[in-house]
């Protein structure tokens, strides 16, 4: 290959060397100086003069040297390096004389014929500066590469025969005051010699011209061109000097360190033998500074560094004389000093490495190469590489890409290591710190667990995703690479037996309270756990409607316990795991009827007893037997979810801080800050009634809104934005909420639990807006206000604030087991309202007792008898109508409102007829209320009243809306009673 290139190049020399073989013509005419107009002429004469015997030279030393080089035979593997730079410079050689000719015939023809119209616009070695620049840079960086592997020395001896025939044509070559040099000296010479010295000329020509011209522009134009030929010219030098130098160095080692450490473009740049230095190490007594590697050497043995992960410290920390003359070397993986005796050998050595590192971080060396001595060019302590690590630690054979930082990762970066282990993610001080994706591989080959996660230190930390190769997915909190706090684990539908688990971990264990719906079985477990199983207090609830309360032992049944049946049958004493009861027991039924005795159970046979049965217990209060509640004692309320409360009052400790906000209020905040501010301001024209969820302007905007109005409409809008820390809160305890009572949960004897949980949240999260509050306050050099300071206020009441705001996350569940807990009680009422429906106005306000002076007969159409109205539901219309909007909404509040309401229409209605103002009594007001129920047919009325008993505001109690809600409730008694529901009509 290298003689098929050789050949071909020596064909093109040939051609050009047959027309540039005989000596450039003299210009056609001798010039009058005096006779130019000014000064540029008699530049682009000297130009045309000086490129003409340049050109002559090119082509003789093309012919005579450079063309037998590359006719030299490189059969090894050594000479074929050799030749592959000796053609990249035969390349850049006649890229010169190419340059060259073709603007030298350009200019002459133009001086031909317009010689006193030429301007510097004409002189290319001004306006074309930048090519002659690359051109010429190109052609030095291949000859001095050329150097450094000795290849004018090995051409010297493969071609010793020919030199010595033709000596006498070389020399002539060489300017006559060079001695005898060898042959490999004389080859160097001739081959960067000419072209140097051309550039001297194109200096010389552009100084005279700077000296005569006049104009400022021209000035400066030249000005410019004749500063880039001066730094060309020490860039050459400086080449030079480094090519001699590191050819030397090559020379000086051991082959087997050559061949690992030699590469043509390599340049030596300071060594320890020259300006002294000692390691701290200890093993290595010799420094070598490259373009591109620190080596530490001692004899044959040799570790390299990469200078883009070099970083210096100047100041090393260790306390001591010899201190103050040291250098701190950082890399990836060791750190050592590099001390002197001199403090002038130290600063040496400091410029060299940071000017060195800059160099080979920006991708090129400075022109000239060390030209630049201006303060602020160290070189930046961020930087984007790759590196392997190879010393014994977490990160063996794993590669890194990404930011570095003192020889640290830090910032975004990708680990991979061969084993298909890879993390992407945030970096901070050489550890995995803020978030990332880690992909772990199974050594049975069945795929990757996929981690996505906040990690701190190295180990994940905070909320995180994990999807397990087995298709398992956890959802919640890490401490220590290990599941910790509150998180929820599920299998896949598919899975042999599907499971999904809501609750507290602890070290990687199922531990505290929890929920776990056993989706094969039916089962739902809610209670306490250890290790991975059930363990104290605990309730199944079964897919039929049964529900079991006991203690657990290490995932069995131990101990008393209680079952309640489909039928509300209630089973307490001990029971099998089968929950069966089996000893000692008592069996209470649905009618009240008890039966106690000892109970055995038998696989296959139906429960067998021998007891006492008691009819007696009938006149026990018969909502207590019927619908027992589960859990209230066992379970504290305040201890169910600490696990989801913990992670934003450590947010709200810490001050707030940004930094932690991802990881304590989960992945969607992050994702990731860039993304997030992608997101926010990707579209020019914004929802106005959008708000912000980044921290500061949470912060900002609950600094601001102080009355009520206006900062429940912030909350309301907080939660539905789903970087708000209100709307995180909310979607964790809403979600807890529906894993607890939806689906096979929704069972009558929780809703008390449910219950209390909704207060409870309302109260923690009126906790957690106050605390964050005051973080607002002392961010803005304020004292918070005390609670003493604001005691009674409406918007400190969590009733009045927070419970209609995170209300309607939790009602649709809440209500299903308000209708299921009063779900005979409302059958009994619908049929009553069925019944009474039945009836005309008259006949009903006429049934009901009403007094006939209450009546309002002009909204009714009487018959003759006057007792049936043609038209029904038309009296007290209005009133009914308010009535029904109780449905509309689900805060208590409003809804008792509307009951207040529904009462001054009554009472509007009553005034109208009287026609003066009339105020009810409670004998007139009830059964005007019943009639107004009894129109309105509004649905499950029982649920509606004992939530809004339930839940209303404490404030409330014994005020005008708990008459109302009395009153309501009094109808809603009065119209299940049987006389209603059996009456026949007359």
């Amino acid at each position: 290959m290298a003689n098929s290139n050789s050949s071909a190049l020596s064909r093109r020399s040939a051609c050009r060397h047959k027309r540039n073989s005989n000596p450039v013509k003299p210009l056609r005419r001798t010039m009058d100086v005096s006779g130019l107009k000014g000064v540029c002429q008699v530049a682009v004469r000297s130009l045309l003069s000086t490129e003409e015997t340049f050109l002559s030279a090119l082509a003789r030393i093309n012919d005579i040297v450079l063309q037998p080089l590359l006719r030299t035979d490189q059969d090894d593997q050594k000479g074929k390096e050799h030749m592959k730079s000796l053609l990249l410079l035969s390349d850049r050689y006649h890229a010169v004389w190419d340059r060259t000719e073709e603007n030298y015939k350009t200019l002459k023809r133009k001086y031909s014929t317009s010689e006193y119209s030429l301007t510097l616009h004409d002189i290319y070695i001004i306006l074309k500066k930048d090519l002659f620049l690359d051109v010429y840079t190109q052609y030095f960086t291949c000859f001095t590469n050329y150097v450094v592997i000795q290849g004018f020395d090995r051409a010297a001896k493969q071609m010793s025969g020919y030199w010595k025939t033709n000596k006498k044509m070389v020399k002539q070559l060489l300017a006559p005051s060079v001695s005898e040099p060898t042959t490999a000296i004389t080859l160097h010479t001739v081959l960067h010699e000419t072209i140097r010295n051309q550039i001297q000329q194109y200096a010389l020509i552009l100084t005279r011209l700077n000296e005569n011209a006049e104009e400022i522009d021209e000035k400066n134009l030249v000005s410019d061109a004749l500063n880039l030929y001066v730094k060309l010219q020490n860039f050459i030098g400086q080449s030079l000097d480094e090519a001699s130098l590191t050819k030397i160095l090559w020379g000086s080692l051991g082959s087997k360190l050559v061949s690992s450490l030699c590469v043509p473009e390599r340049r030596l740049q300071e060594d320890s033998k020259y300006v002294p230095v000692s390691i701290s190490t200890g093993k290595f007594e010799r420094v070598l500074l490259f373009d591109d590697l620190l080596i530490l050497l001692q004899g044959t043995d040799f570790r390299s560094f990469d200078l883009k992960l070099v970083w210096v410290d100047p100041a090393p920390t260790e306390n001591s004389t010899a201190a103050s003359h040291s250098l701190r070397i950082i890399t990836p993986e060791e750190e050592f000093l590099l001390s002197s005796k001199e403090p002038h050998h130290k600063a040496i050595w400091q410029w060299k490495l940071n000017q060195v590192i800059r160099q080979r971080l920006d991708g090129k060396r400075d022109f000239p190469l060390w030209g630049k001595s201006e303060e602020g060019l160290d070189p930046c302590a961020s930087r984007f590489s790759t590196y392997t690590f190879r010393s014994e630690c977490r990160f063996k054979n794993a590669v890194y890409e990404g930011d570095f930082s003192w020889g640290k990762p830090h910032g975004k970066g990708t680990l991979k290591w061969p084993d298909g282990h890879n993390y992407v993610g945030d970096f901070k001080e050489g550890l995995e710190d803020g978030f990332g994706i880690c992909l772990i591989p199974h050594s049975s080959e069945d795929g990757y667990d996929c981690y996505k996660c906040h990690w701190r230190e190295g180990k994940m930390q905070g909320y995180g995703i994990c999807e397990y190769s087995n298709e398992t997915v956890y959802k919640g909190y890490f401490k220590d690479n290990l599941r910790h706090g509150f998180g929820i684990q599920e299998s896949p539908i598919s899975s042999k037996h599907p499971f999904k688990y809501t609750g507290h971990w602890d070290r990687d264990k199922k531990m505290g309270y929890g929920i776990w719906d056993d989706i094969e079985s039916g089962q739902r477990y809610i209670g306490m756990w250890q290790n991975d199983q059930r363990h104290g207090a605990g309730v199944v609830v079964m897919q039929s409607g049964a529900c079991y309360q006991g203690t657990f032992l290490m995932d069995k049944i131990t101990g008393m316990g209680i079952l309640i049946s489909e039928d509300e049958s209630v089973f307490e004493g001990k029971f099998t795991e089968q929950l069966k009861l089996d000893g000692k027991g008592k069996l209470t039924f649905s009618d009240r009827f008890t039966l106690e005795g000892n109970f055995i159970s038998k696989a296959g046979k139906d429960l067998q007893t021998r007891g006492v049965l008691n009819a007696n217990s009938k006149e026990q209060d018969y909502d207590v037997t019927r619908k027992p509640q589960l859990g209230l004692t066992e379970f504290p309320v305040e201890k169910r979810w600490q696990g989801i409360y913990d992670p934003f009052f450590e947010f709200i400790s810490s001050g707030c801080r940004e930094e932690t906000e991802e990881s304590f209020l989960g992945i969607h905040v992050q994702s990731s800050k860039e993304l997030r501010k992608s997101q926010e301001y990707l579209f020019c024209q914004r929802d106005s009634e959008e708000i912000s969820g980044k921290i500061e302007d949470v912060l900002e905007a609950l600094y601001e809104y102080q009355d009520l109005k206006s900062l429940q409409c912030y909350l309301q809008k907080a939660l539905n934005s789903s970087q708000h820390p209100f709307a995180k809160l909310l979607k964790s305890l809403s979600t807890v909420f529906q894993a607890t009572y939806a689906g096979i949960g929704a069972n009558r004897h929780l809703l008390h639990m449910a219950q209390e949980e909704v207060k409870y949240h309302a109260w923690k999260t009126w906790e957690f807006y106050r605390n964050i509050t005051h973080v607002a306050t002392k961010q803005k050099g304020q004292l918070p206000d005390t609670e003493e300071d604001t005691e009674g206020s409406e918007k400190e009441n969590s009733y009045t604030l927070i419970l209609p705001v995170i209300l309607p996350r939790f009602h649709p569940e809440l209500f299903m087991l308000y209708m299921l807990y009063h779900e005979k009680e409302d059958a009994l009422y619908w049929q009553g309202i069925v019944h009474l429906g039945l009836f005309s106005d008259t006949k009903l306000l006429e049934f009901l007792e009403v007094q006939k002076n209450l009546w309002p007969l002009k909204d009714l159409r009487l018959t003759t008898n006057q007792r049936h109205s043609l038209v029904r539901e038309r009296c007290f219309l209005s009133a009914t109508e308010c009535l029904q909007k109780i449905i509309t909404t689900v805060d208590p509040r409003e809804k008792l409102g509307i009951l207040l309401k529904t009462h001054e229409e009554i009472e509007t209605t009553v005034s109208r007829v009287m026609e003066k103002e009339y105020k009810l009594p409670m004998d007139d007001l009830l059964p005007l209320l019943v009639y107004v129920v009894s129109r309105a047919r509004i649905q499950r009325l029982g649920a509606e009243i004992h939530l809004i008993r339930d839940l209303m505001d404490p404030k409330n109690e014994g005020g005008i809306y708990d008459f109302m809600l009395t009153a309501i409730e009094s109808c809603y008694e009065h119209i299940q009673k049987e006389e209603i529901r059996l009456y026949h009509f007359p």
